[in-house]
């Protein structure tokens, strides 16, 4: 069973498509044929907009982890063996602390249902029972119901100037990627006296490793439309820019060993 069939989530899905193309309407005498690809763009940006507190509140999760991330190994390396006297102690420092554990989760799963409703109107080609009109609108001649990989196994060589706008986005997306590992990636914490060798090597692989999480969004961009491809490429840019802000606004200037890792 398809979820967003669902009467309700339907229901929720039909308002926004009213919304994204009331939207088309008011930007087609600025943006012409475009005017569709920039309504996705808007769309995106004020959904994201009305999540900032949410951003906010992952923010100040993400800084009271790094924080704490220091003491919480030190109870692991005393009491490790010791799994009531660890969880005893490490409900005690968030308390002392007045941090929770779960700080940031519920409103990740709050702003998770709104994101995933808005891309699946760049994806489904029916909305509420009826067709989708959005990806058939277009941009730089590319439909927005076309992806990448379906326009490469197209017969005709004329679909080469369409595959432009493609290299464009995905360019971009790219980049954005690029730069979210470089500033947004958080250095390892340093490892106590007692770790070996071998652990801190792992964790420094492991933690370079996920450091190219970022481009994954490149290869989704690639196989799904270009309708939600424009939106993965807005969202991530908002995403970035939010949290470099954030960290300026919450946590003050970053230290420069958090500011970069090394290069691959």
């Amino acid at each position: 069973m398809d979820i967003f069939s669902f009467g309700p989530i339907a229901g929720i899905m039909g308002g926004a498509y009213a919304l994204v193309t009331a939207l088309g309407d008011i930007l087609a005498p600025v943006f012409g044929t475009a005017a569709a690809a920039a309504a996705i763009v808007l769309l995106t940006l004020l959904v994201r907009a009305a999540l900032i507190p949410v951003g906010v509140s992952q923010a100040r999760a993400t800084l009271t982890r790094q924080r704490l991330a220091p003491k919480l190994a030190e109870l692991q390396r005393k009491h490790g063996k010791d799994r009531e006297r660890l969880q005893r102690e490490t409900m005690a420092l968030y308390a002392a602390e007045k941090a929770s554990p779960f700080a940031g989760c519920l409103p990740l799963l709050l702003q998770a249902p709104v994101l995933s409703i808005v891309y699946a109107l760049f994806l489904h080609p029916s909305i509420n029972g009826q067709a989708n009109a959005l990806l058939a609108q277009h941009l730089g001649g590319v439909p927005l119901g076309t992806g990448l990989v379906q326009l490469l196994g197209a017969a005709s060589g004329a679909v080469w100037p369409s595959i432009v706008v493609f290299v464009i986005v995905l360019g971009l997306i790219a980049a954005v990627a690029a730069v979210s590992r470089r500033v947004l990636a958080v250095a390892p914490v340093a490892p106590t006296a007692t770790a070996s060798a071998g652990q801190t090597a792992t964790t420094a692989t492991l933690t370079r490793v996920l450091s190219y999480l970022p481009f994954i969004t490149v290869v989704f961009a690639a196989f799904v439309p270009l309708a939600a491809a424009l939106y993965l490429l807005t969202t991530t840019t908002w995403t970035l820019a939010e949290r470099l802000i954030l960290r300026r606004v919450i946590g003050g200037a970053t230290p420069p060993s958090e500011s970069r890792i090394a290069a691959a």
